[in-house]
């Protein structure tokens, strides 16, 4: 796994409050503008071995729970693991096969990327998301990770609202299922404009019709157009569909499944039973699955030019632009 160094990240890094520069104390960041509140002692706090960049006064997240429970592997930093990925692997693939559109479309990434060190921020990258191994796997990559907890993935802790790094810092970005869990989807969107570099590439994929599946902090979804619309300025590279309607009913079964028997248990026993679901995605043509996606994705890069109202108007795709 080819991960970026600490050393080489720790220059990047800068206040999350006011973007100025930071210094490194022993257990703490503070910010070097005297005037700012992440220039008060632990207002960026190293829990573990992460630096804490978050601006607690402007964000949902806890400041008490981050300092408890720093490793994201588990609840309170035990190293359990949750859902599909703590079963055996015949049955992880059952509930949770290989995102094949995630791996084709990184390969794409990987290969557009400049030739030296590209440096590629995942943002939202506690784990290691399905289907982009590959960019962990890349010698010529430096991965730079983070999210509101810490994991064995992530160099520091942030708030994609702010992200603690400088403008034109990074040449990619993956923001793998994370916009639904930000409040402001739009702010964090510009914050990737801001961080990359001119010509920068990104690849997000976020829910359209899917249950909510993080409790508190699960707040958006987007259809095809609204998806494209939130970037709109990037260049679009390729856009499309994750998973189809056959998915969304898979998430149907298992949510209703867990509403008559109050039980999560018996949710994915029943999503186990009707997997088969899935394989009608491949047989529902791409204009109907725009319309019923379980989720979509973008693969762009970083333009000034700005998508207008009617050019999102005409850009839509899905089935009901032919009356179907």
């Amino acid at each position: 796994m080819v991960l970026a160094e600490p050393h080489s990240i720790e220059p990047l890094l800068v206040c999350p409050h006011c973007r100025s520069a930071l210094e490194a104390a022993p257990g703490e960041f503070r910010c070097h503008s005297p005037g700012c509140p992440c220039n008060a002692p632990l207002a960026l706090p190293v829990a573990g071995r992460w630096p804490v960049l978050v601006d607690f006064a402007d964000s949902v997240v806890d400041r008490t729970a981050v300092l408890a429970a720093p490793d994201a592997t588990g609840p309170a930093g035990t190293g359990t693991v949750r859902g599909a990925d703590g079963l055996p692997a015949p049955l992880r693939r059952l509930l949770k096969p290989p995102n094949r559109v995630a791996a084709r479309n990184i390969d794409l990434l990987l290969r557009a990327l400049p030739g030296r060190s590209p440096r590629l921020l995942v943002v939202g990258g506690a784990t290691v998301g399905n289907g982009v191994d590959a960019i962990y796997r890349d010698p010529r990559v430096q991965v730079v990770g983070f999210d509101i907890v810490g994991s064995p993935v992530t160099q520091f802790i942030a708030d994609a609202h702010r992200i603690p790094l400088p403008p034109a810092s990074v040449d990619a970005v993956l923001a793998q299922a994370v916009l639904e869990h930000v409040l402001d989807p739009a702010t964090v969107v510009a914050e990737i404009h801001r961080v990359l570099k001119d010509g920068g590439l990104v690849y997000a994929e976020t829910p359209f019709l899917q249950q909510v599946h993080a409790g508190a902090h699960d707040f958006t979804r987007f259809t095809a157009s609204g998806h494209r619309y939130l970037f709109r300025r990037f260049e679009e590279i390729s856009a499309g569909t994750v998973a189809g309607p056959g998915t969304q009913m898979l998430w149907s079964v298992d949510h209703l499944t867990r509403g008559l028997s109050r039980s999560a248990f018996a949710g994915r026993a029943a999503r186990g039973l009707a997997c088969w679901l899935r394989g009608l995605d491949r047989l529902v043509a791409p204009e109907f699955a725009a319309d019923s996606a379980s989720a979509h994705y973008f693969l762009g890069r970083r333009s000034e030019k700005e998508m207008t109202a009617r050019e999102i108007v005409a850009y839509y795709r899905g089935a009901q632009a032919k009356g179907l």
